[in-house]
Parts: C-alpha cells; structure tokens; sequence
C-alpha cells in the first residue's frame, strides 16, 4: 500500500516506522523539507521524504499527523490530492486541564471531513502515547493493543484495519465517524486519570463476561 504521512512529529515517526518495515511504500511530508529527509533517513528502508502535498498525492491513504488546530488548514489547502482517499487522523484536541478544545462541537476527525470533504475521514491510533506505538509489538499480558476505529467509508475501513493489524494491533470496530468524538472524549478522560491521578484505566471496565451485570449460574 503506498501511504502518505503529513507531518514529521513523534506519531508519524512511530506508525510510519512499522509500516515501513511491514513493506508499504511511505513518503514523509513535512513543511520542513529538512526534517522530513531526517525522518526518512532513520526510518530507512525505502521511505521517501517530501512537501506535504506531494506526500498527500503519493498515498492511497494518508496519515495526517497533525496537531489539532493545524490539520484542518493543512488538509483544507491539499483537498484535491485528499479526493477519495482515506485520511486517518490521530489527533487529539486535549488543552489545559485535560479538557477538550472541540468544547461540545463537531469533533477534531469531523472538522477534518469539513475541510476535505472528499476524504474518507477515519479516526484512529488517538488513545495512546507515541511510546506505546513505538513497542514491537504493543502487546500486554500476551493481549495485542485493541485499537478503536470511527468512519464511514468501508473501503478506508478495511484499508485502516489493515494498517492497525500491521502496527500488531487489533482493530476493533468503533462506529460512523459520528463516534470519533467519543475516542477523543475517552482520550481526554484517559489522560485525565493517567496523569493526573497516576490511575489505571483497566480497572474502570469488568471483564466482557460481566458486561451486563453478574454472570447468572
């Protein structure tokens, strides 16, 4: 699959670095040309670097990268090379306090499909800190990291299944990207209770098998 990547930060460096080694064909885009040849370069293989608009054309799917309140410009002046793509978005729209920047509103993955309203928005990889998808595999307790997935286009779906896949994640079917919003509220609430109560989020949720109350013998 060749896969565009806007931006050069922490997350285009830890998805691209394992969908390159899984054999996509990846062109790094960045407003620096300079620091997107050095993000090439450590990647290695045969990852290219680029402008952000060559890298949005080179892609059948593009990661933007991007901080939220940057990308909905960004992906607003590179509309043409977005049509009929899938554009996943990571961002989360997170301020001081852990609050969130949306404030009610559409969400980040929604402003996005406003802005480029021929790409198939999907919003994924948002729940996590970089380091987490920087592991080889992100795996615990033998479990592979199950990654909620928000759009409507089935196609971009599969596409973005596939690339949770080769992270060595497990794709897990969040909903319309009606939905997103709730991935970056939850992402909100997460850190919340990770950084600023140093709580375990495992521990909110009961096992599957006591979803619905106590199991009845």
């Amino acid at each position: 699959m060749r896969i565009g990547v806007l931006g050069t930060g922490n997350m285009a460096d830890a998805l691209a670095t394992h969908w390159a080694r899984a054999g996509h064909q990846v062109t790094v885009g960045g407003r620096d040309p300079h620091k997107a040849e050095r993000l090439a370069q450590r990647i290695g293989g045969t990852v290219k670097a680029a402008g952000l608009r060559a890298a949005a054309e080179a892609g059948q799917v593009v990661l933007g990268a991007l901080p939220y309140g940057a990308g909905e410009d960004v992906v607003r002046n590179l509309r043409p090379a977005l049509e009929g793509k899938a554009l996943i978005d990571c961002s989360n729209p997170v301020g001081p306090g852990f609050r969130l920047r949306t404030h009610g509103g559409p969400s980040a993955a929604q402003q996005l499909a406003t802005a480029a309203p021929g790409a198939h928005v999907v919003k994924a990889f948002n729940l996590c800190h970089e380091n987490v998808w920087r592991m080889q595999p992100p795996v615990f307790d033998g479990r592979p990291l199950a990654v909620p997935v928000c759009g409507d286009d089935e196609k971009a779906l599969a596409q973005v299944h596939e690339l949770v896949r080769d992270v060595g994640c497990a794709p897990l079917a969040g909903g319309s990207l009606e939905q997103a919003g709730l991935l970056e509220a939850t992402a909100a609430l997460f850190i919340t209770l990770w950084v600023g109560e140093r709580a375990d989020v495992q521990a909110i949720a009961p096992p599957l098998a006591h979803a619905a109350g106590p199991i009845q013998q």
